[in-house]
């Protein structure tokens, strides 16, 4: 049976190219097999303020999976045409997607208003409408994991708003903090993937939890304690009232959901492969350009700004004294490990504290848009559609290590089958 998919803020395609593999004579050295019967029928990526120039992701999406494969549109205004039958979008038994952290807040109870409303602009919402107007079976979204314990005044709020939209749609729910880099890939990244089905099977969530489609694709170890406890029903409610004297999030790195009944606990990953390096996505020092070589010259600046810190400092509006302090980075980075995660603005040859540089026959340089793509698990060359070299690293830093939703998609495709 075909798993026929919709990738929404699909950016260059990670999670099309996690789960329907990929295999090219171009690109010998990358072949990644299909995670199960998965086939992408409908997609969307628009990059505010909707000019052309701001559009590269859709346009690198486009060059590799086909003209029209993807929606080029603001997506709240796609599903507006869709509600007035302006358009159609096709039914779907998943959907996945990468969304910011944003603020989840609800205005209204839904006793005051025609279903759940949420603040303009924030793409959770645009989720949950599409999940609401195309009632998938499966839906498996990626975030940073610090939506287990936004916002700061009320730890784990907007994770719970969110826990009590899939409950109040049917879906039950596995969570997994996921360090790409503890599991045998070459970057250490840590972000959230929430996989939720449509089942009117009733879980055992202590069992859910550590047999689950995530807890088989990323396994842990058995946890030290385990909290239980009830979600409220009304997101409003949560809005209000949740955890306002809380200092630490109720919601830990693994966790299941189900009835607004929520089952978590801290593990630590169980992994006993090898573990990936950075060295091992260098190319050839012949396709390096001149200018990602850091001159002689240039070098104290990054010296200075990777090395620990304690200065005095002067705010130059008020004049108030005080001192900065931050530890030391790693100086070149080791090609023997996982890379550190690879943010937007690892492009440029401006000096950084956070852009990554290594050291090769004495010699420092920057990464490669071409080593950027590989460290996310993409094809050498993915982004190498036309863009800028910037651009390139800016589609990195916001993409995903394609290799996790490729395990999870094998973990989907087993529950399919056995169903």
């Amino acid at each position: 049976m075909t798993i026929k998919v919709a990738e929404l803020f699909a950016g260059v395609g990670g999670f099309r190219l996690g789960l329907e593999g990929y295999r090219n004579a171009d690109h010998p050295e990358f072949d990644m097999p299909a995670a199960g019967p998965f086939e992408t029928i409908w997609a969307n990526q628009w990059e505010p303020p909707g000019t052309d120039g701001k559009q590269f992701a859709w346009r690198c999406y486009e060059q590799h999976f086909g003209e029209g494969s993807c929606v080029n549109e603001d997506i709240n205004k796609v599903l507006d045409d869709y509600e007035a039958g302006k358009i159609d979008i096709p039914d779907v038994d998943m959907v996945v997607g990468g969304f910011p952290c944003q603020d989840y807040s609800v205005a209204k109870p839904l006793s005051a208003a025609r279903g759940i409303e949420g603040k303009k602009g924030v793409l959770w919402w645009d989720i949950y409408r599409f999940l609401h107007l195309k009632e998938p079976k499966y839906v498996l979204l990626e975030n940073v994991d610090r939506l287990l314990k936004s916002p700061a005044t009320q730890r784990g709020r907007d994770f719970a708003i969110i826990l009590s939209c899939m409950a109040d749609l049917g879906y039950s729910v596995e969570w997994h903090v996921v360090n790409s880099g503890e599991y045998g890939f070459d970057q250490r990244r840590k972000r959230v993937y929430v996989f939720a089905e449509l089942t009117s099977s009733n879980w055992d969530l202590a069992a859910r939890a550590r047999e689950g489609v995530m807890a088989r694709a990323f396994p842990v170890a058995e946890p030290d304690s385990i909290s239980e406890f009830e979600i409220q029903h009304d997101p409003y409610d949560i809005t209000q009232h949740f955890d306002l004297a809380g200092k630490k999030s109720p919601f830990c790195s693994v966790g299941v959901m189900q009835d607004f009944k929520v089952l978590t606990f801290d593990a630590a990953e169980k992994y006993e492969g090898k573990l990936g390096a950075l060295g091992n996505v260098l190319v050839p020092e012949g396709e390096v350009p001149a200018e990602f070589y850091i001159p002689d010259e240039k070098l104290e600046s990054w010296k200075y700004l990777k090395g620990g810190k304690r200065e005095e400092r002067v705010n130059k509006k008020t004049g108030f004294k005080y001192f900065y302090s931050e530890g030391s980075m790693a100086f070149p980075d080791s090609l023997e490990k996982p890379s550190r995660t690879i943010l937007t603005g690892e492009g440029g040859i401006g000096a950084s504290r956070f852009k990554h540089v290594v050291e090769i026959d004495g010699k420092y340089r920057r990464l490669v848009p071409d080593e950027l793509d590989q460290l996310q698990g993409f094809p050498k060359g993915w982004t190498n559609t036309g863009m800028s070299d910037g651009r390139r690293a800016f589609c990195m830093g916001n993409a995903l290590v394609v290799d996790v939703p490729h395990r999870i998609g094998v973990e989907i495709a087993r529950e399919t089958n056995a169903d």
